[in-house]
């Protein structure tokens, strides 16, 4: 690099050295402006933008404590998403209200849906009160019991179905300004046309996001393996937006890669020995960190958590409880704790799971705290006492 050496005058006006300041020194650029659904989403966002000189954090939508399955944003939120130039979301099969605002407000943003790009390992969901074992490949999370090898020969037409429309990943049409965005041709794995179609086909909404139906489960961000590889596809968008950048959110991305590793080993390290400790859970959001970890809840009280169980369901739980031997039950923190005492009374502990962080701090160390904290109250709630 070559310094060159100038001289300004004692006598210099005071107006002119102010005129001379800016071409002398180098502007700050402006990083993207992100708008993310979740906060484990808004982390891992966060992670690859580092260090470029963002003067806020990435925009969440849905605040902590709130369900992200139904939502009414509020006007902050809406101005997030007018102002991003990139949309990062879980996708319609968690948010599906979130469909028409970011066709509405953002519709020149670049927008990324995690589960549905083809780099997800995608579960399907589960609706019975007992869950069938495991049957899934633990040293890749193979869906359905096929080979999962890093991801990177995935069949997902078996494991994306219902998501025949979808505008997010047709490239085609949702970046037109990504004429030679190469990586991002989806057309051959995934054949979408509108995502508002697949929210309303695949769920039933009116109570609020009900999993009755056998369509994939949304949860995916608490297997950490889908998290690093939604770090270089974050990247990857930050990159097209940001050309001059693209060697740091690669940079970061890769430590972000590195750092999940390392904690899924603490983890797998953690509750290898718990594995065969049953336990419950009050909806089915946690197959996915189940599945990597190797450990199995037993069943469900609710099909979702926007839904009170039914009698019926409370009576076949308790049953299932009883005959397995659960050693604990894992409440929610917007879930009141009171019916499940009524259930099981004091025969069996009751401890808190937060699929989301409510309570963490946000920014990039969100995402893997999140999955510290779950890991610690599993252990501490599943390990024999005495």
């Amino acid at each position: 690099m070559l310094y060159y050496h100038m001289e300004i005058p004692m006598r210099l006006s005071a107006a002119a050295l102010a005129a001379f300041l800016p071409l002398a020194l180098p502007a700050l650029a402006e990083s993207p402006r992100v708008a993310t659904d979740i906060a484990p989403v808004q982390s891992l966002v966060a992670r690859v933008l580092d260090g470029v000189g963002a003067d806020e954090m990435p925009a969440v939508i849905v605040r902590p404590g709130a369900s992200p399955h139904g939502y009414a944003m509020r006007p902050s939120e809406a101005r997030a998403l007018e102002q991003a130039d990139l949309v990062v979301w879980m996708g319609p099969g968690l948010t599906p209200w979130l469909v028409d605002p970011i066709e509405t407000l953002a519709p020149e943003a670049t927008h990324l849906s995690l589960l549905t790009a083809p780099e997800t390992l995608i579960l399907p969901g589960r609706i019975d009160p007992r869950f069938a074992a495991h049957d899934h490949d633990h040293d890749h999370g193979a869906a359905e019991g096929e080979g999962h090898d890093d991801h990177k020969d995935h069949d997902h037409e078996a494991g994306h179905d219902d998501h025949d429309d979808h505008k997010d990943h047709n490239h085609e049409e949702g970046h037109d300004d990504h004429a030679d965005h190469k990586d991002h041709d989806h057309e051959a794995d995934h054949d979408h046309e509108g995502d508002k179609d697949h929210a309303d086909a695949g769920h039933d909404h009116a109570d609020g996001h009900d999993h009755s139906h056998a369509g994939p489960d949304p949860h995916a961000w608490l297997d950490p393996q889908n998290a690093a590889l939604w770090l270089d596809l974050i990247a990857r968008e930050l990159s097209e937006l940001d050309p001059e950048n693209a060697d740091l959110y690669a940079a970061n991305a890769a430590a972000g890669q590195a750092e999940l590793a390392a904690l899924s080993e603490e983890i797998a390290a953690r509750l290898a020995p718990l594995a065969d400790r049953p336990f419950l859970v009050f909806h089915d959001a946690y197959q996915y960190f189940e599945n990597r970890f190797g450990i199995a809840a037993a069943g469900a009280l609710s099909i979702s958590d926007a839904s009170d169980p039914g009698p019926a369901r409370l009576v076949e739980l308790r049953a299932l409880a009883q005959e397995q031997g659960a050693v604990c039950v894992f409440s929610e923190p917007q879930f009141n704790t009171a019916l499940i005492g009524s259930v099981f009374g004091d025969a069996v502990p009751v401890r808190e799971l937060d699929p989301i962080g409510i309570g963490l701090e946000p920014g990039a160390d969100h995402y893997p705290a999140l999955l510290r904290a779950m890991a610690g109250a599993m252990a501490e709630c599943l390990t024999p006492q005495g």
